[in-house]
């Protein structure tokens, strides 16, 4: 038997992050915050709704950035670039889904009740 443990490492540079409890309270306040807005903008009624739907999008696209940063740990170095790769897919779906969810909405909102639209002279009282 020999005292050589080789445990299938063969050169690989292994990079390695140590996150802190500081950098966990930091991504929860920004996830916090990242929610609160909307809410507000929401409940509120602050800005226009058609705006409000983008700033909405837009949060929940930055949501998601702090939310793999700061607690799935992803960055261009770890994994030998994996995550990277997989950073991008997910921002990739993030654009379908979202893009999705604002044509669906629409298509629905248009479709749903004919004679109800804002446009519509249907007396409701």
């Amino acid at each position: 038997m020999s005292d050589h443990h080789d445990n299938g490492h063969h050169g690989h540079d292994v990079y390695v992050t140590h996150y802190s409890q500081k950098d966990y309270l930091i991504g929860f306040a920004l996830a916090a915050i990242l929610t609160i807005i909307p809410f507000w903008l929401v409940m509120g009624n602050v800005l226009a709704p058609e705006t409000t739907k983008w700033v909405i999008l837009a949060f929940a696209g930055v949501q998601l950035i702090v939310q793999m940063v700061y607690f799935l740990h992803l960055s261009s170095k770890s994994e030998g670039g994996w995550n990277m790769m997989a950073a991008i897919l997910t921002i990739v779906i993030l654009v379908i889904v979202l893009a999705g969810s604002i044509w669906v909405m629409h298509h629905m909102n248009t479709n749903m009740m004919p004679g109800m639209g804002p446009n519509s002279t249907h007396d409701m009282t």
